[in-house]
């Protein structure tokens, strides 16, 4: 495996030429420049001490992130993958960056085969967000997966960055780089501004920095309004006495703050070594979701949440896990009527950031898909919100596509529905049949098309749990089973899928063993003991109720094969007998054959009269009654019970 990676990134250094070797760590003027962000200085100071042989390996992969950061991804490209193939500093983040920069560069096929030797990195939960954001993107049929809508440019952006929009009442509010007076004219430290929003989702082009917080020379920004704490929750530069604080290695980070409109401003969230971004405050849970970059996570900035009374912290932060956050970096999020939207820009979407749906479920979270083209776009497209409004919605996000005003723009969208690519959901739990609540556990559950080609696969949990979310089809079907278990199958139209809408699905698998029992040394269909009336061959309710049991049981097991078994007592001529019970079995085999038991299942009909009597009732014994009738007895025999699981 080592030796076969190897090979491949030697195929891609040939495309690239290069051979580098690291020096012992020195101090070079490219790390002063890298952390104040002054990548393209960073990139001149370092590729000259990289000419002289004086770059260590941390300062040549902070050389790989300056030429990602300014979009040189040829070089960037390069630089990791020699980073890689030394096995040294490369995480799972900068193999999102690598990847990212293939593809900018490379053809699909070079990226995918690449991607195919570095996925034992990732977890398991991840590859399967990669397998449905790739199928799903690549799906040709717009018009079953997509929803067409119009995206407007807000009216307030400006030439600087115009980002992070937020409701408050009838008004948005925004973070900007613009200047906040007359005399400057380039952009400094960012501040949140609002502005009047109008019935057609445009906003006016007059804004004003918002008064509602306190004032500040330093970052405020990326501003959410909780109607239900009446309060205002935003980032801000760390600051003490009015002036920047900084940690032992002289960095400035973000504080997560909050200011209710009716009360004392109050710090939520503070670190000096760390930056919160993207506050958002979950009436329904007092849920504060945040994003950070802490050391349990899965790529750069991951998705947290602490849960609040009341907007206070009562808990250490708690990363979403990897069915959310990736080895890039997700921000923004958002909840809306149990979907849990956020951006990320992983290697897998249609441009750097893209904005993703999740279903919550619970405490899970389904499989984040793609809102495809139009939300998203072949560049930075975040800070995704969206609320009713009439008979539709109406929402905003920020991007840095081409065709807008400045660095970042607002854009707003008006929708009949939830804009995103569809996609197909069954959920629910598989049980046995019956009125008894007895679920089924570790069941497998398949969706596949109608040629047989397996769509999706789960198993359901302990409680009998199970989902399966794909890509839109127009029809599918929809199977289950488990060893010793019924196979569940039913096939579903476009009109059947289009009137279940994400609906719960109960999947009924019967159990073998609890249908059927041994009797007499035979495997038999479970039954409760019925009678004929006297000399009567007629199926009364009774026995039709028992009867209909078989039926559910080769719909259950349709490849079982049957002997229908007749006896009588002792009583009675033994011809007499013999014609009774053959007449009692043929009676009960023509109902099962009109109630859709098939002729192959009924291989035999017998009656077997007074032959096989089970105690000492024999002729000219004098038995009670209830003895008699232990003689008096119909049996559904299941000849192949060996075979039908082989």
């Amino acid at each position: 495996m080592v030796q076969t990676r190897k090979i491949f990134v030697l195929l891609l250094f040939s495309i690239f030429g290069m051979t580098i070797g690291f020096a012992q760590s020195t101090k070079s003027k490219g790390d002063g420049y890298f952390f104040q962000y002054n990548y393209k200085e960073a990139i001149q100071a370092y590729e000259q001490d990289l000419l002289k042989g004086t770059l260590d390996e941390q300062q040549y992969l902070n050389l790989a992130d300056a030429y990602f950061k300014t979009d040189n991804f040829e070089k960037a490209s390069e630089a990791y993958l020699k980073l890689y193939e030394k096995d040294t500093l490369i995480g799972n983040h900068q193999l999102n960056k690598l990847m990212r920069s293939l593809s900018k560069i490379e053809d699909k096929t070079k990226t995918n085969d690449f991607l195919a030797k570095i996925s034992p990195n990732f977890d398991a939960e991840f590859l399967e967000n990669l397998e449905f954001n790739t199928q799903i993107l690549a799906k040709d049929s717009k018009a079953d997966i997509a929803l067409d809508f119009k995206i407007f440019n807000l009216k307030t952006n400006s030439s600087y960055s115009d980002f992070s929009p937020s409701f408050y009442g009838d008004q948005l509010l925004f973070s900007s780089g613009r200047p906040q007076d007359s005399k400057t004219d380039y952009e400094s430290y960012l501040n949140i501004f609002s502005a009047e929003a109008r019935p057609d989702g445009q906003i006016s082009a007059w804004s004003k920095p918002l008064t509602e917080i306190p004032e500040s020379k330093y970052h405020r920004a990326t501003p959410y309004y909780s109607k239900g704490l009446n309060a205002i929750l935003y980032v801000l530069s760390n600051t003490e006495n009015g002036k920047l604080s900084f940690d032992k290695n002289g960095k400035n980070a973000l504080a997560i703050g909050m200011q209710p409109l009716d009360g004392t401003f109050r710090l939520l969230l503070k670190d000096l070594s760390t930056s919160f971004y993207y506050p958002f405050y979950d009436e329904i849970s007092e849920r504060l979701y945040f994003s950070a970059n802490f050391e349990d996570s899965y790529g750069g900035t991951d998705i947290y949440y602490v849960y609040t009374n009341r907007g206070q912290i009562m808990s250490a932060p708690i990363n979403l896990g990897p069915r959310i956050n990736s080895p890039g970096n997700e921000i923004a999020p958002f909840v809306f009527e149990d979907s849990f939207y956020f951006s990320s820009d992983v290697f897998y979407g249609l441009g750097g950031m893209d904005v993703y749906k999740s279903n919550m479920e619970d405490d899970s979270f389904s499989i984040p898909v793609n809102l495809g083209e139009g939300i998203n776009s072949a560049e930075d497209d975040f800070g995704f919100i969206m609320r009713n409004d009439g008979d539709g919605l109406l929402g905003y996000f920020s991007s840095n596509r081409t065709g807008g005003k400045g660095k970042d723009d607002l854009y707003g969208f008006k929708v009949a529905e939830r804009p995103g690519l569809r996609t197909l959901v069954f959920k629910g739990v598989v049980k046995e049949p019956g009125n008894r609540a007895v679920m089924v556990e570790n069941a497998v559950v398949r969706l596949l098309d109608l040629q047989g080609a397996l769509l999706a696969e789960t198993f359901s949990d302990t409680e009998g749990n199970y989902r399966l979310e794909i890509p839109w089809e127009k029809e599918v079907k929809l199977e289950s089973t488990k060893e010793r278990y019924a196979t569940y199958s039913r096939q579903f139209s476009e009109e059947v899928l289009e009137a279940m809408k994400n609906s719960n699905h109960t999947i009924e698998i019967a159990e073998y063993d609890d249908l059927v029992e041994k009797k007499e040394n035979q495997t038999v269909v479970k039954l409760k003991k019925f009678f004929f009336g006297r000399n009567s061959t007629q199926l009364t309710a009774e026995i039709e109720t028992e009867l209909d049991k078989v039926v559910s049981f080769i719909k259950s097991f349709p490849s079982a094969q049957l002997r229908v078994e007749t006896y009588t007592d002792s009583r009675g001529g033994s011809s007499t007998n013999f014609r009774l019970t053959q007449n009692r079995s043929d009676a009960i085999k023509n109902y099962l054959l009109k109630n859709g038991v098939s002729e192959s299942n009924i291989l035999y009909s017998v009656g077997y009269g007074e032959n096989k009597i089970l105690n000492n009732c024999t002729n000219g014994v004098f038995c009670l009654e209830m003895l008699h009738q232990q003689n008096q007895r119909s049996l559904i025999v299941v000849l192949n019970d060996n075979l039908i699981f082989d």
